[in-house]
């Protein structure tokens, strides 16, 4: 299936993205299509397995937007690979506002989809976006606190005090204005890295787009633990979609489960680690088979301003 290249400008940059069209008209409505605003998580780039999703997705009759974060992959933004959580949030909503303005896309029906830290992202931009038809996280890292305590747990102290020494490093370096400081993404258990969960490194690897670098600036270490979507997930009104990794290594499952219980969510659980959900791995089919039942659900034509 092809995409369409497309740029959304965002305060002086832009972000780059792709717009899958669909292809049956079998969720059009009077409004027009409904659409799918999609990105990837913890320093991911959209070609590191959202394209299966996508594709899926528009086969079914929604169009797509899958986009990458400014200073990441395709899009603009220097310096490169800092993750700004609050920037990120504001790239959604640029997405979003991008999709709602599309010729034959029902601005009624936009849904907005995150998988892991963009799981989480996903809360927060359904709580502050009201017009929202529904929203997807999918093995969300929902609660800052708690993966900072299953680090803690998994890792012990000192691999903790080591990323925030780097962290350090890296805002010194940002306020002399040097280039970042930067730790790799994923890396071996025991290693300084970002995710060191067992099985994390080749399960990004076996994704991993040609975009996609293992680095990312060391600052963010330093405010992870203060990034709480969790605590938005009360003023999510739309219908909500969670998917729990039970054996997941990576984004606390039992975080996942009290955000999914405060948004009132349909709740599927599944006996997977966290990369076991992407193109390819073993419980892909079945995500994506209980996303679509969903989907097409919230976003049947004759569902438009019905209530929740």
């Amino acid at each position: 299936m092809t995409s369409t290249r497309i740029q959304i400008p965002i305060d002086g940059d832009t972000l780059a993205g792709h717009h899958f069209a669909a292809t049956t008209d079998a969720l059009t409505g009077p409004g027009g299509r409904p659409c799918v605003v999609m990105a990837h998580g913890f320093g991911a780039t959209q070609d590191c397995g959202l394209f299966g999703f996508a594709e899926v997705f528009a086969g079914t009759g929604m169009d797509v937007h899958t986009f990458d974060y400014r200073h990441f992959g395709e899009s603009t933004g220097q310096p490169r690979q800092v993750v700004s959580l609050k920037g990120q949030v504001a790239d959604y909503h640029a997405a979003i506002g991008h999709a709602r303005r599309l010729e034959g896309v029902d601005p009624a029906r936009i849904v907005v989809w995150g998988v892991s830290l963009s799981g989480g992202h996903v809360i927060r931009v359904a709580a502050e976006d009201p017009r929202l038809a529904g929203v997807v996280s999918l093995t969300p890292a929902t609660d800052g606190l708690a993966v900072t305590a299953d680090m803690l747990r998994a890792s012990g102290p000192g691999h903790a005090l080591q990323v925030m020494a780097h962290g350090l490093r890296d805002v010194a370096a940002a306020l002399r204005g040097r280039p970042p400081v930067v730790v790799p993404i994923v890396g071996a258990p025991g290693e300084v890295a970002g995710l060191t969960a067992a099985g994390a490194l080749e399960g990004m690897r076996r994704i991993a787009g040609p975009t996609w670098r293992n680095e990312f600036a060391a600052r963010l270490g330093l405010a992870i633990g203060a990034h709480r979507p969790i605590t938005s997930a009360k003023r999510v009104n739309c219908p909500a979609l969670v998917q729990i990794g039970d054996l997941d290594r990576t984004a606390p499952p039992t975080a996942a489960t009290e955000a999914a219980t405060r948004m009132r969510a349909t709740v599927h659980h599944y006996p997977c680690d966290h990369f076991d959900v992407y193109p390819g791995e073993p419980w892909h089919e079945r995500v994506v088979a209980d996303q679509i039942r969903f989907l097409t659900r919230i976003l049947a034509p004759s569902r438009v301003g019905a209530s929740r």
